[in-house]
């Protein structure tokens, strides 16, 4: 299968022929996709800008005659995202690298983010040494800073365009190590923070003794993101949802908020989850000066000089307890909740920094309110407790094995 070079050829012709020629150079066949459309093309493309337009409904001629081009960038990305998913779907595809600023980045990761994780994608940008997320979200995407903009073929831009050949070439020609194929055990997704860490290396290791492959997600926004994106993506037989701290981010306005979708992606597909409330006594900022001013006079603990943690109040954990139990209570498949009356994080226990019965009485209120027909457990311990990790790990075994015997 050869690899996709999208490029917008009216103003990187040059540089797409020198990087297609690099790649060929070491072995790999290319096809060369033309994501352009104000301008003349300065190299006829494999695929043609018309191909790429169609495929987001749109006609490239008329796009070109009305010279906006915001509205051919947003097509252009439409396009470029519908028509790889679709070509890698039909087996044409082995891996995407592209090239630009900010059109060609947005246009070149929308069309990575596309397929799944594990197939190559490279994206050479004067953007890449600054902040990517909005580029690479929940993908495996690798970001190549071009040094100087991609403009003409020039000492820095040869080496830079080089550079990223071989990387490419090394990832779709080069063996796989055998750590790196596939065990074949079930896929169990875990959340984690470092207020919730030793609960999910207690129930890592109950898990992997039982047989399965535990994937742990840093619960600070991103990891939330990918997480929903593999479950959603039918990579997943469980999850483990211990830390589910993303969600008071989105309610209350903390930086590390995972979308509205959070805690969802299981529940669509029919996923056995076993749930809790991990870290949920906690939102997220950057250094003091980040907190908003509206939230003057609340709780803060200062984790690091870079983490600021603000305690929820009462009214907040019922809020989030309510979001939680609704988004279980929709599930389609096998769920339930548990809950440790003694704490939710390693700062949420009697004589800590966040100890707050109050609140954490607020926020089993909460689930109580909207959880209808979940199982919610009550366990008199602390969320890091080996007791209350064992438990809910094998949950989650007794809930995977149960859907599996109903499907049989």
């Amino acid at each position: 299968m050869p690899l996709y070079l999208l490029a917008t050829l009216d103003t990187k012709g040059g540089e797409a022929r020198y990087l297609r020629d690099e790649l060929a150079r070491l072995g790999v066949a290319v096809t060369l996709v033309d994501v352009g459309a104000l301008g003349e093309p300065q190299l006829e493309g494999d695929i043609d800008r018309a191909a790429v337009f169609a495929a987001a409904g749109a006609s490239v001629k008329e796009i070109a005659a009305r010279r906006d081009r915001g509205e051919a960038v947003t097509r252009a990305t439409e396009g470029a995202r519908a028509l790889v998913r679709d070509h890698f779907e039909r087996g044409l595809v082995s891996g995407v690298i592209a090239m630009g600023g900010s059109a060609g980045t947005t246009i070149g990761t929308a069309a990575m983010r596309a397929l799944p994780l594990g197939v190559p994608k490279l994206m050479v940008s004067t953007l890449a040494s600054g902040e990517v997320r909005h580029y690479v979200g929940d993908k495996d995407i690798l970001m190549l800073n071009s040094v100087v903009d991609i403009a003409g073929l020039n000492r820095i831009t040869k080496s830079v365009l080089s550079s990223a050949a071989r990387a490419m070439a090394g990832m779709l020609l080069l063996p796989r190590g055998a750590d790196a194929e596939t065990s074949g055990k079930p896929l169990i997704a875990a959340t984690m923070f470092g207020v919730t860490t030793p609960c999910i290396e207690e129930a890592r290791r109950v898990l992997e003794a039982s047989g399965y492959e535990v994937l742990v997600f840093h619960a600070t926004g991103s990891g939330g993101k990918a997480m929903e994106s593999l479950i959603a993506d039918g990579l997943i037989a469980g999850v483990l949802d211990i830390t589910t701290t993303e969600l008071a981010d989105e309610l209350v306005g903390g930086f590390l908020t995972a979308g509205p979708e959070r805690l969802t992606a299981a529940g669509q597909r029919g996923v056995p989850q076993v749930v809790s409330v991990g870290a949920t006594d906690m939102v997220n900022f950057h250094g003091p000066e980040s907190v908003p001013a509206r939230f003057g006079g609340r709780k803060f603990y200062q984790h690091n000089p870079a983490v600021t943690l603000m305690r929820t109040t009462a009214e907040e954990c019922r809020r989030i307890g309510a979001d939680i139990g609704a988004k279980l209570a929709a599930a389609t498949g096998p769920a339930a909740i548990y809950f440790p009356r003694r704490g939710v994080s390693a700062i949420d226990r009697a004589g800590a920094a966040f100890d707050d019965p109050e609140a954490r009485g607020a926020l089993l209120s909460g689930l109580r309110e909207t959880a209808a027909g979940v199982e919610i457990v009550e366990l008199d311990q602390h969320i890091n407790d080996p007791e209350f990790a064992g438990v809910a790990a094998r949950r989650l075994i007794e809930l995977m094995q149960s859907s599996r015997q109903k499907a049989n």
